[in-house]
């Protein structure tokens, strides 16, 4: 036959191709924490937290930011850290910047927030630990962030600015 009458792959073969590598990667790893997660005597330690997420960035590229506490050392290897990092989203607005965090278990007052111009550390111990260094998208003013923490979620906004100051600021968890 002709390559006039090859059948072209579908979009959904592409996916569904890309949704079996997925999977199976998924289980490969499980399969590496499990392992990692055992003492020489068997014993499972842990608990040990771990999550993707996937987004489509504003050029259009996909994203994947990878949150727990299960770090890949330089050989690609998985570790289990005693810090979790918390999962972050970082909204834009005209006039501030949101910073939203999840910290599950966590009473207020073992909230640590450091802001700068452009990014905000965000610090908890309780039960947990967290930990996460933020990239802000724009620069802003320190002084400005406002921080609240209801339901297991921190809330920073911070004002945006135009001049540069150096240093950072204490914010107050309310």
């Amino acid at each position: 036959m002709s390559s006039f009458f090859r059948r072209r792959r579908s979009i959904f073969d592409i996916f569904d191709d890309i949704m079996r590598e997925f999977e199976e990667e998924i289980e490969r790893l499980e399969r590496e924490f499990e392992e990692l997660a055992k003492t020489s005597s068997g014993r499972v330690i842990g608990p040990y937290y771990y999550g993707v997420r996937i987004t489509i960035g504003p050029d259009g590229v996909p994203r994947v930011e990878e949150f727990g506490n299960i770090r890949r050392t330089p050989t690609g290897r998985p570790r289990i850290s005693d810090v979790i990092e918390p999962l972050i989203d970082v909204i834009e607005e005209d006039d501030e910047v949101l910073v939203v965090a999840e910290l599950p278990g966590v009473d207020k007052d073992k909230i640590k927030v450091r802001a700068t111009e452009d990014r905000v550390i965000i610090k908890a111990e309780n039960s947990k630990k967290y930990y996460k260094e933020v990239q802000l998208p724009a620069k802003v003013d320190p002084a400005s962030a406002k921080a609240s923490y209801r339901n297991g979620v921190l809330e920073v906004k911070l004002k945006k600015k135009e001049r540069k100051e150096e240093g950072g600021v204490e914010v107050k968890v309310e």
